[in-house]
Parts: C-alpha cells; sequence; structure tokens
C-alpha cells in the first residue's frame, strides 16, 4: 500500500523491493515530513514487478517528482533499475537484510556503469538518502535550504555539548544542565551559567 506524507504534490519518490524493508525505509519519510517535504513510499522489486518498476521510474519525472531514493537488499537492483529509466537523480540505500549483512547489497547498488549514475549512502542509511536527497531539492530552493543550514547548525551545537559534557565543561546540578566557567574554591563552584 503506498504511504504519502500529505496532500500536496510529492517531490521525492521512496521505492523499496519487499515489504520487510519497510521498517528502515519509513525513516526517509519521517526525515522529509519535518522538513515538510511531501513524498510517497511503495514497494516495487526490480525482480518481481519489473515492469510496475519500469513504469514508475519511466513516469516519475512527469508526474514531478525530483528524486528517487530505492532501498533493496541482497542483489539490490532496484536503485539501478530505476536510474537505467529515467535522468532524475536516484539516491541507493542497501540494505542489512541478507546473511551478509548488506555487504551484498552495498556492492550491486554502487557498481553502476558509467553513465548510469546511482548515489549511494551506507547499508541502512535511510536518513541519509532523505538527507541528501533534501540538499538536491535545496538546490532550486532557498526556504528549503536554510532549514537544512539551520538543522546543520543544531547538530554542531548539540555535539559541541557532548563534547562539553565528555571534558566535564558541562554539568548537571539540581537537574538542570550548566556550563560549568569558574573554578571550585574550597569544593564550591565560583560560576556557571544555565543552558
Amino acid at each position: 500500500m503506498p504511504v504519502d506524507s500529505g496532500k500536496r504534490k510529492p517531490l521525492v519518490g521512496v521505492l523499496t523491493g519487499s515489504e520487510s524493508d519497510l521498517p528502515v525505509m519509513r525513516a526517509v519519510m519521517e526525515v522529509l515530513k519535518d522538513f515538510g517535504v511531501p513524498a510517497e513510499l511503495k514497494v516495487s522489486s526490480a525482480h518481481r514487478h519489473p515492469e510496475r518498476t519500469l513504469d514508475y521510474a519511466q513516469n516519475a519525472r512527469g508526474r514531478g517528482l525530483k528524486v528517487l531514493i530505492a532501498g533493496a537488499g541482497m542483489a539490490a537492483h532496484l536503485a539501478g533499475a530505476l536510474a537505467a529509466s529515467t535522468v532524475l537523480p536516484v539516491i541507493g540505500v542497501p540494505l542489512s537484510g541478507s546473511p551478509l549483512s548488506g555487504l551484498d547489497a552495498l556492492l550491486s547498488t554502487v557498481q553502476m556503469p558509467s553513465g548510469v549514475p546511482v548515489a549511494v549512502v551506507a547499508v541502512d542509511g535511510a536518513k541519509n538518502a532523505a538527507y541528501l536527497a533534501l540538499e538536491i531539492l535545496a538546490l532550486g530552493d532557498e526556504k528549503l535550504a536554510l532549514k537544512l543550514a539551520s538543522f546543520r547548525e543544531g547538530l554542531k551545537k548539540k555535539f559541541v555539548s557532548i563534547d562539553l559534557e565528555a571534558t566535564g565543561k558541562i554539568k548537571t546540578l539540581s537537574g538542570k544542565r550548566v556550563r560549568l566557567s569558574g573554578k571550585k574554591a574550597g569544593g564550591r563552584l565560583l560560576s556557571a551559567a544555565r543552558l
């Protein structure tokens, strides 16, 4: 059953080769929804439904889609099948549901012939596939570019905070996180700024 992120026309098409891959690929939809980008999620196998997959790829651009994201495991031919049938950017998400823990999917997704590229993220890297799709869309959408810049700034602040906690420069006092800026005198904190 197709899932879409709202009533607006989808800009990102997300396909997965099997229903068992949906838990990983739903992360794409969550990220896109957080940024207000409409998308659709469908199950369509390059091997079990080749005609449907071909039709999807060939008609994606005409339906207004701007980026395709394909998640598949094992032989992982879905992203390549899409890329062979459209000029839209295709992002492949190799999935780990195999005895080789996704290495087979990674290699088959990344080994595309010259002229038929597929951008590939990490095994089970659905969130990064969504962020890459957002970056592609942001090339023509300044508001989205600003949202992405703000998101990245938030990541930076989060990791600075983690780093400060690791070095002991941020502590929790009375249930509140504070940045330590003074020295202890007789076991008492001289200065603390509330975060």
